[in-house]
């Protein structure tokens, strides 16, 4: 399960938009203008929000309103990761697979070793 809820946080604009909702309700509108991206974009990452429980939407007129399902509890997520971060000096950034400049997911078979790790170990 947290693996699912993980995945649903490791996406920039779906973090960038679950930032921006802790504001208050917004509609996609909204967070189109607020964070420059494509409205298409902006649906399908708070749909995948909503598929894992942590955005909720209520009609007005037209529209939806997006709203978090608990703000307090994902705020301490977010800092607690941001601790972690701080901690551990940033390192993440270097991680060979999922570090800064590198793209998407690797399949288990494309994992590459850490720095002084050897393959399969």
């Amino acid at each position: 399960m947290a693996a699912a809820l993980f995945h649903g946080l490791s996406d920039r604009s779906r973090l960038a938009i679950l930032q921006h909702l802790t504001l208050g309700e917004h509609k996609v509108r909204d967070l189109t203008e607020h964070l420059g991206l494509a409205q298409s974009t902006v649906s399908a990452h708070l749909a995948c929000l909503r598929d894992c429980g942590l955005v909720v939407s209520r009609p007005e007129g037209r529209a939806s309103m997006f709203s978090l399902t608990s703000a307090p509890e994902l705020l301490d997520v977010l800092d607690a990761a941001e601790r972690l971060l701080a901690t551990s000096g940033y390192a993440v950034a270097l991680c060979p697979n999922y570090g800064a400049g590198t793209a998407g997911n690797p399949a288990p078979e494309q994992l590459r070793p850490h720095a002084g790790q050897e393959a399969g170990a």
